[in-house]
This record gives C-alpha cells, sequence and structure tokens, in this order.
C-alpha cells in the first residue's frame, strides 16, 4: 500500500513542458473453487473505470483476493491484465487461468507454484516441464526462489497456460504479481530461471535505466503476452523519448495495450507518468505515482517515466496485442525521432 501524498508534495513543475499539476488475502474458500475476481477482468466492487480514468491509485482495484486487479474487461480493452495477490506466511491462492496464459513473478519473497491441467485434452501422464516437477498426472510444480524486493534484482518465474487450475503457496509469505494475457495457443508451463533474464542497459546519462527483459517478445515464448521490468535511478528520466504502439504498421508498429505497474524506493518515495494523445481525443495522463499505483496505456504516446530525486522507480510492463506476430515494434514521436541513446 502506498504511503498518503503528503501535502506540499512536489508538483509536475520539475517536468519540461508539462503543466503543474482485507480478509486474508488469496486464500481459497473450504470448496477450494476460486472466486469470482478469477475470471480475468472480473470488475470488483470498486466498479469499472470509464476510459479516461487511466491512473488507478494503489487499492484502486482491490479485490478480496487481489491488493490490484486490472483485467481487459475493467480496462476497456481486449487482451492485457495483471494481478498483484499478497500472502501471509503459510498463506495460499488459487486461480483458474481461463482463457489466458500468465506469468507469476515474485515481488518480494518466494513461493511454490502447482500448475494443474484442465484442459480436455490434458494427457494421463505428464512428463516434468523445465525447470518443474511432475507431481502426478497432468500436474507440474515449480519452485520459485524469489527476491528480497524488486530492487534486490531479477527474479526467477513461471509460465502458467491457459486452461489450468493454479496453486500458488509461500512459506514465508510474499508479494507475487500474474502478468496475464488473453490467448488462443495452449503452450507448455515452464520456468524461467533468474540468471537466463536479459538485463539492458537503456538510455545514457539521466536517461539511463535499466531493463529486465523477462517476458520480452524476443526471450521468452508466449502466445501473446510481453512483460518486462523497468528501474530507473533517482532522478533520472525513462519511457523516454515518447513512443507509441497503438496502430498496426507492418515492420514497424505493433499494436499493443500496456498496463504500468510502479513502486518506490524508500519512503515517502513518488514519480511522475505522462501519456499524451497521439490522435483526436486520445488518451492524455499527467500522474503522481507511488508503490502500487498503475497506469493503463491503451494509446497515446508515452513518457517520460520520471523518478524523484534519491528514490528509484520500478514500474512492470504488462503488454498483448491483436497482432499475429508477437513484437514489440516502437514508433517514436516525432520530436524525438532520435530514439534511445
Amino acid at each position: 500500500m502506498s504511503a498518503p501524498r503528503p501535502k506540499g508534495a512536489p508538483d509536475a513543475s520539475g517536468v519540461p513542458g508539462v503543466p503543474d499539476a482485507s480478509s486474508t488475502p488469496g486464500t481459497p474458500d473450504a470448496s477450494g473453487t476460486p472466486d469470482a475476481s478469477d475470471t480475468p477482468g472480473t470488475p470488483g466492487a470498486s466498479g469499472t473505470p470509464g476510459r479516461r480514468d487511466l491512473h488507478l491509485p494503489a487499492g484502486a482495484t482491490a479485490t478480496a483476493a487481489y491488493a490490484l486487479d486490472i483485467g481487459p474487461e475493467r480496462a476497456g480493452w481486449a487482451f492485457s491484465g495483471l494481478r498483484v495477490v499478497e500472502l501471509g506466511p503459510g498463506e495460499a491462492h488459487v486461480f483458474g487461468t481461463a482463457d489466458s496464459e500468465w506469468i507469476v513473478l515474485p515481488l518480494a519473497g518466494g513461493c511454490t507454484v502447482r500448475v494443474t491441467d484442465t484442459a480436455a485434452h490434458a494427457p494421463a501422464d505428464v512428463t516434468a516441464a523445465a525447470g518443474g516437477t511432475a507431481t502426478a498426472a497432468g500436474v507440474t510444480t515449480f519452485d520459485l526462489s524469489g527476491r528480497k524486493g524488486v530492487f534486490d534484482g531479477v527474479s526467477d518465474f513461471a509460465y502458467v497456460p491457459r486452461d489450468a487450475r493454479v496453486q500458488i503457496a509461500s512459506g514465508a509469505g510474499g508479494r507475487f504479481a500474474l502478468a496475464g494475457a488473453k490467448c488462443e495457443r495452449r503452450l507448455p508451463a515452464r520456468y524461467g530461471p533468474a540468471p537466463e533474464v536479459p538485463v539492458e542497459d537503456r538510455g545514457s546519462g539521466r536517461c539511463a535505466r535499466k531493463v529486465r527483459n523477462f517476458a520480452a517478445a524476443d526471450a521468452f515464448d508466449c502466445d501473446r503476452l510481453i512483460a518486462v521490468e523497468v528501474v530507473t535511478p533517482g532522478g533520472n528520466w525513462s519511457s523516454y523519448p515518447p513512443h507509441k504502439h497503438d496502430e498496426h504498421r507492418p515492420g514497424e508498429e505493433s499494436e499493443l495495450e500496456e498496463i504500468y505497474y510502479f513502486e518506490i524506493e524508500g519512503p515517502n518515495g513518488l514519480g511522475y507518468q505522462r501519456v499524451f494523445p497521439s490522435r483526436e481525443g486520445g488518451s492524455d495522463v499527467l500522474a503522481e505515482v507511488r508503490t502500487g499505483d498503475a497506469v493503463l496505456v491503451p494509446d497515446g504516446w508515452h513518457g517520460p517515466s520520471v523518478a524523484q530525486p534519491g528514490h528509484a522507480m520500478y514500474y512492470l510492463n504488462v503488454m498483448a496485442g491483436p497482432g499475429g506476430d508477437r513484437e514489440w515494434r516502437i514508433r517514436f514521436h516525432p520530436e524525438h525521432t532520435e530514439g534511445y541513446r
């Protein structure tokens, strides 16, 4: 949960050209049947935000099971979704993947991920998926070491396919992101080792940041899902120069919906996120963001993401779109055609 925004918190004037501006989570019921929030995109008590409700402060989409629950219907689009589940010591959470593929990514702590095949074509016997242990017919288990927190390096992760039942259990407790996308193909459950995550140094000077390409289009196979982590040092800009991916231009630009999920290092840390229109009536956001906040990018030029001096900024990007090819192609704003440098 983010700290309350204190009186006198800095405004956006430091950004050139920008105006100032529960119950035990995640525990299945006695029947073991997932609740309504286990259906991707099912609205919770907070209701479904409108098209312009693109900044979602921490807790705005919380349900009984999730600290954050953004599905396609809630976001007002077709594919991308993100959940965050918080588990206490010894707790477990069960969900059905339905028509979506998911990556279980530890944000803090480690866990065991148990995947049960519920597809009609499930085999009578199963060979252990890469990095997993076949504990029974149609059941694979992955042990995720995780990490202390998102600023403590990359984490291992587990990919779980559509048409499966998943249990996440944590002996010591922790916080876990579920990055998802509606999909057609059913790929095998797999383990993603932390040492195999490509880490990219992107940008330079005050635009330097590190990109952890754990499920980038060219790094890990999914049907539609693309997901990466970005860590921006305090005082730096990232997601810059402004760019977009809201239309299909073969070989030049992909059409991708995108979710930004933020965590800020240190107490009372904050950052800013900018999204501005690429078309008449398009998305327009200037948001002060803190730990647990999310920003939706259905369209538009996005960037910069601005980290407060002394407070590193983390964000998890989750993307998916309708294209036949899973690829991340972006177009830079016409005033910034130099691209990353």
